[in-house]
């Protein structure tokens, strides 16, 4: 279980771009990212859930930037419940909410990537101790 792309965007409504690391601050999130200094500090989609989302459309792959969110990992789903911990290399967070899909997954991912992405959006996490987090890194949860 790693993190397989990290993807930051410097503003709002600004491409995503792959990154291979990225600096986590305590209580602010990830350096240089749009949303650093709100409540929604980092948000995580994991591989599973968004390779049940590509069944449902009926398609290839969706590709790890194209939810826009800042890290992908290779687990089969995440916790949604509001302060399970997570550690992502030497990162502790904690699960803030559940990440709901917007409009823009149907330009970003394709028609109907709305629906298909309920409930496998992804998570939003708030860093706890901060530190680099890599392409590679293990996450473990709980």
């Amino acid at each position: 279980m790693t993190v397989t792309a990290i993807h930051i965007a410097s503003e709002y409504g600004a491409d995503v771009r792959p990154v291979t690391e990225a600096e986590a601050v305590a209580g602010k999130g990830l350096m240089g990212d749009r949303y650093f200094g709100t409540t929604r500090q980092v948000t995580i989609v994991c591989r599973g859930e968004l390779d049940r989302a590509a069944a449902d459309l009926g398609g290839d792959a969706i590709p790890a930037g194209a939810t826009r969110r800042n890290i992908t990992v290779d687990l089969d789903e995440l916790p949604r419940t509001h302060g399970t911990p997570l550690r992502i290399g030497e990162v502790e967070l904690q699960v803030w909410r559940e990440c709901t899909p917007c409009q823009v997954m149907e330009t970003s991912v394709g028609p109907g990537a709305r629906a298909a992405l309920e409930d496998r959006a992804g998570i939003s996490a708030t860093v706890v101790t901060g530190g680099t987090i890599r392409v590679g890194d293990p996450i473990v949860v709980g």
